[in-house]
């Protein structure tokens, strides 16, 4: 039988913050060209096989056989400042405050990589496949209290989630016009917590679920289109194995498996070529983040960690200028909506957010290229404050971060 402390592994399915660098956890950061252009019409604009990572529909454009492969390297800064905790003295029972000041950055760097191929079949249909990520995190905030006597170790710790979404997905052609797109999606999950300086919980859990994918889109003329497509998310069942747990007088339960509800994603995408040379795109994103109300055992109707997100919106505009025949530059801006209510919580210090992201391209010939992105991410400074097993914890967070992905894409 597997054992958990409720509250601690709700906390480490689930504390998966803003080092994503998008509202709640979300990543986005499937392409290099992506990147370079805030994602603004990065659901139809398909100049790679990138694409199917947002609108399978968008498959029907490419009339030969594509592939790209790319990484991206996410450098997050995460700063804490005035942290402390609100307590009671453990002789006196009087209240007292412990102080543990400031932490540089508590976020930790990640690779991301990324795999599409795309298939046309014949005229009217088209299959894909891809590899890639939707969701993800890393924080270590343990120094924070390293050394003090009292600290609240259910919220202070080491945490990492990834995700990997593998996605087979077809397309049909109905028209000159229209075309519609479907897909599957197998989501594999993972988390590790760590929490306090000795390791005094340990946790490691992992999971399976189901999602898919549906999409269109409509070609008004050669040079003017839009995508609109609908991801449905799967509310993930995860398992774990407790390997340590030094909690004097705190209860185990014995369940084994949580139930961790992913948001739906949905997107509008324009773009426009205004000249031989200039095209405009934008993006209009929304995810359904007030699916996010709680964590929960499965079976019994028993919450571990309430939430209570909101739904938000990322909405980006960019512009790609061809400017000969080897090189192509893009550029974008984005506002990424925060999802955090009413419950706050030091391991998801979620703010507003905004992108400046440039990128380019260059053709190594008529069949393949090497895509450049760079993003800087700029979030906003919050003061939150989080319920603790010893207390409430309570600090200033300020999150940044800069993308930097390279991408390799052929056209057989």
């Amino acid at each position: 039988m597997k054992y958990f402390n409720k509250t601690i592994l709700a906390v480490a399915i689930t504390a998966a913050s803003s080092q994503a660098m998008a509202a709640g956890f979300q990543l986005n950061s499937q392409s290099a060209t992506g990147i370079g252009r805030a994602f603004a019409g990065d659901a139809v604009i398909a100049d790679n096989a990138s694409v199917l990572a947002r609108n399978p529909a968008a498959m029907a454009l490419f009339d030969d056989k594509a592939l790209s492969v790319g990484m991206t390297y996410a450098d997050v800064t995460a700063e804490i400042n005035d942290a402390s905790l609100s307590t009671r003295n453990p002789v006196t029972g009087q209240p007292m405050a412990v102080e543990y000041g400031s932490l540089d950055n508590a976020a930790e760097g990640k690779i991301i990589p990324n795999a599409f191929y795309i298939q046309p079949i014949n005229d009217t249909f088209a299959f894909g496949l891809g590899a890639f990520s939707n969701y993800g995190t890393g924080t270590d905030t343990a120094d924070l209290t390293a050394g003090r006597g009292l600290s609240p170790i259910d919220l202070i710790g080491k945490t990492e989630v990834t995700t990997v979404n593998f996605n087979a997905s077809i397309s049909a052609r109905i028209n000159e016009h229209w075309s519609v797109g479907a897909g599957v999606d197998v989501i594999y999950g993972e988390g590790v917590l760590t929490r306090g300086d000795k390791k005094v919980v340990d946790v490691e859990a992992d999971g399976v679920g189901f999602g898919g994918i549906v999409g269109v889109t409509y070609e008004l003329n050669a040079n003017n289109r839009f995508g609109l497509s609908y991801r449905f998310s799967p509310d993930m069942k995860v398992e774990g194995t407790l390997k340590k747990l030094q909690i004097p007088g705190k209860p185990l339960a014995d369940h084994d498996e949580l139930t961790v509800p992913m948001a739906d994603i949905a997107q509008f995408a324009g773009f426009h070529q205004l000249t031989e040379q200039f095209a405009l795109s934008y993006t209009a994103q929304w995810t359904k983040w007030s699916n996010f109300t709680s964590v929960d055992l499965h079976g019994p109707d028993e919450v571990l960690k309430e939430y209570q997100w909101k739904d938000s919106w990322f909405l980006s505009v960019g512009g790609t200028y061809t400017l000969n025949d080897q090189w192509t530059l893009r550029a974008g801006y984005a506002y990424d909506q925060g999802v955090v209510d009413d419950i706050q919580s030091i391991s998801i210090p979620d703010s507003d957010r905004q992108w400046v992201a440039i990128g380019a391209t260059y053709h190594l010939s008529n069949k393949s290229a090497v895509d450049f992105g760079f993003a800087h991410v700029m979030g906003e400074e919050t003061r939150i404050t989080e319920k603790s097993l010893f207390g409430e914890l309570s600090a200033v967070t300020n999150t940044g971060a800069n993308y930097f992905s390279v991408q390799y894409s052929y056209n057989f």
